[in-house]
């Protein structure tokens, strides 16, 4: 039962990554007083992509057609150590955070790679930008991981859940506070979401993701917006488990289930909800404050190490 449930929460994580990504639009269309596209618009894109040509440049080599499916399988093979219903994971492992951060890392460097071997200037640009942003994302990532490991004594995100269901929401210390701020800014760079990156913007002086993906069309392109969706819902997820796990299931049965369910998709609605409002309410960041905003996150991650050690 619990390997089945294990299954159920990844596969979760990986179908319903586009959802997320159409809640998040509507509410911001809601916000800014448009109609807006239905939610389940993400999935018709997916659907009309996969059912086009996929085109290849010229001069592009194997790298090119491969670095999409790659970028997928690392993305979803992160999901699978998320715990969403209940404290464990498919792929939970001593350790197992640090994978998770590399995977993740992995997947911009494929991305990356596709990008520049298009051929076209805007690849090689966004890949660029895309490089400067993870390389500065990925300290405070590890770091603010860390942190919270250390508080819960415990190497593994499976345990970290565990510990911090069992502790009181109004007690939580001081190092939770900052590693939160610190994924938080984490997240919106890993996702690209404003103000660090527009997922939907197409001016050449401001694309990031976009400008990696011009070259892309048809199924290709298809593997790396859901992949880019299931980055968004893993990170969400994520923060949902380190930092508020609580209604999670503690014992297998069908209203503890339900319960899970029915919780988890509150805290994701109110996340969706933060996060539309944040977009909607600051502008994109020019590329050369980008290092200062990651700078701050780095700052909360370290300061959360150094509290750990004050803490004891």
């Amino acid at each position: 039962m619990k390997l089945l449930l294990d299954i159920v929460q990844a596969v979760l994580l990986v179908a319903l990554a586009p959802l997320v990504r159409g809640i998040v639009s509507r509410i911001k269309a809601r916000i800014q007083n448009r109609q807006g596209a239905s939610v389940w618009r993400p999935y018709s894109d997916l659907r009309k992509l996969f059912a086009k040509e996929d085109l290849v440049p010229p001069t592009a080599s194997f790298v090119f057609r491969l670095s999409p499916v790659l970028l997928f399988a690392v993305t979803v093979a992160a999901a699978a150590f998320i715990p969403v219903l209940h404290a464990s994971a498919l792929l939970g492992t001593m350790g197992d955070f640090i994978l998770l951060a590399y995977l993740l890392a992995f997947g911009r460097f494929f991305l990356m790679l596709g990008a520049m071997d298009g051929g076209g200037a805007f690849g090689g640009m966004g890949a660029s930008r895309e490089a400067l942003v993870s390389t500065l994302a990925e300290a405070p990532l590890l770091l603010a991981l860390t942190a919270v490991a250390v508080v819960a004594h415990i190497a593994t995100l499976a345990g970290i859940v565990q510990w911090t269901l069992q502790q009181d929401f109004f007690r939580l210390s001081a190092v939770h506070a900052l590693a939160v701020a610190a994924l938080a800014l984490v997240a919106i760079a890993e996702t690209g979401r404003i103000p660090v990156d527009n997922p939907t913007s197409h001016l050449e002086l401001t694309m990031i993701h976009e400008a990696m993906v011009l070259e892309h069309s048809g199924p290709s392109l298809a593997l790396i917006e859901w992949a880019s969706a299931i980055k968004l819902n893993v990170m969400i997820a994520l923060l949902i488990a380190l930092f508020a796990p609580w209604g999670m299931a503690t014992a297998f049965t069908a209203a503890g289930l339900a319960i899970a369910i029915a919780v988890y998709a509150l805290k994701v609605a109110a996340l969706a909800v933060v996060l539309a409002v944040v977009e909607s309410s600051v502008a994109k960041l020019r590329m050369y404050m980008v290092p200062d905003f990651l700078g701050v996150a780095c700052a909360l991650s370290i300061l959360a190490v150094v509290f750990t050690a004050v803490m004891r």
